[in-house]
């Protein structure tokens, strides 16, 4: 096993172990400062940190997009406004279970994937990688449910919920396939100018939803009571697991950086039971039934591709 390898284990690693952290500690955040306010403040101050590292270590010549300023722009969106907004309101909406079903859907990215390398590239999915999906989504089921298909269509938001989080954890497998048209750049740049126009979109959908009244300015207050959260969401979670993450995926290739995203919902549910939530048998199946097809999916296409 090469060094770059290695190297690559240990990014993923430390991308999915920051991202598989991230669910737990939003819910108490969520309740104090809204999503959308908590992803600008939080990808701003990212955007501000990746662009310094960019200046020195490339220079300016390294901030002009050429002639991709539409496709960086959509695939910033895409990250940083579509995925936080969606995802984490999704959770808000979902209360207390919020964190598990944000985190499983996380686990469901490389299916999504499969999807998303269908309609932009025309490779179609084999037979085994539909089967996996529909068992994934079984397993899902299970953990948004909690074996009880009323919670879908009760008042509790479930259904929307689960739906948010859906489109936004599409929005980052969009992200990441569309990573793959800048071979030719740096990690740095493509994770710094995507960074910047994708602030830029949340600053102007913040700006705008203020004015019609639809959201508040956060007081100093709180965002001083989710400081820790910032801390954590701004270099863990941000800075240090989007640059692994795009890193990981060319050291060692999509198909075994994909599979690391299992740890993300093994993670949030330590996490979550270290902090007394009582996960209930529906949701321990629902999590252990879609880690198991997902890595079996990932054997099987290893062997057909190798």
């Amino acid at each position: 096993m090469n060094k770059h390898y290695l190297w690559g284990i240990l990014l993923c690693s430390v991308a999915v172990l920051s991202w598989g952290g991230m669910f737990p500690i939003m819910g108490p955040a969520l309740k104090i400062m809204d999503p959308f306010n908590f992803t600008l403040w939080r990808y701003g101050i990212v955007a501000i940190i990746f662009a310094i590292l960019l200046l020195v270590k490339e220079g300016p010549k390294a901030f002009s997009p050429e002639k991709h300023f539409f496709k960086l722009w959509f695939l910033g969106t895409s990250a940083f406004a579509g995925f936080s907004f969606l995802v984490f309101l999704g959770q808000k909406l979902a209360g207390t279970s919020g964190a598990l079903i944000a985190s499983v859907m996380m686990a469901v990215q490389p299916l999504l994937g499969v999807l998303v390398v269908w309609c932009y590239r025309g490779i179609k999915p084999r037979k085994s990688v539909v089967i996996s999906m529909l068992v994934a989504a079984v397993g899902v089921f299970l953990v948004v449910t909690k074996g009880d298909p009323g919670q879908l269509i009760s008042g509790n938001h479930v259904g929307v919920a689960t739906s948010l989080i859906l489109l936004g954890a599409l929005c980052w497998v969009i992200y990441t396939t569309g990573g793959a048209d800048f071979k030719t750049w740096s990690i740095l740049r493509f994770s710094t100018l995507t960074a910047i126009y994708g602030v830029g979109s949340v600053s102007i959908i913040l700006f705008i939803a203020t004015k019609l009244g639809w959201l508040d300015f956060p007081t100093w207050m709180q965002v001083k009571t989710v400081g820790w959260a910032l801390v954590y969401m701004i270099t863990l979670a941000g800075v240090i697991a989007v640059f692994a993450w795009n890193l990981d995926n060319r050291l060692v290739g999509p198909l075994n950086g994909i599979l690391f995203m299992n740890l993300v919902p093994v993670t949030s549910f330590v996490i979550t039971i270290m902090r007394g939530y009582q996960i209930t048998s529906f949701e321990l199946l629902g999590c252990l039934l879609t880690i198991g097809v997902l890595v079996a999916n990932n054997l099987v296409n290893r062997k057909q591709n190798y």
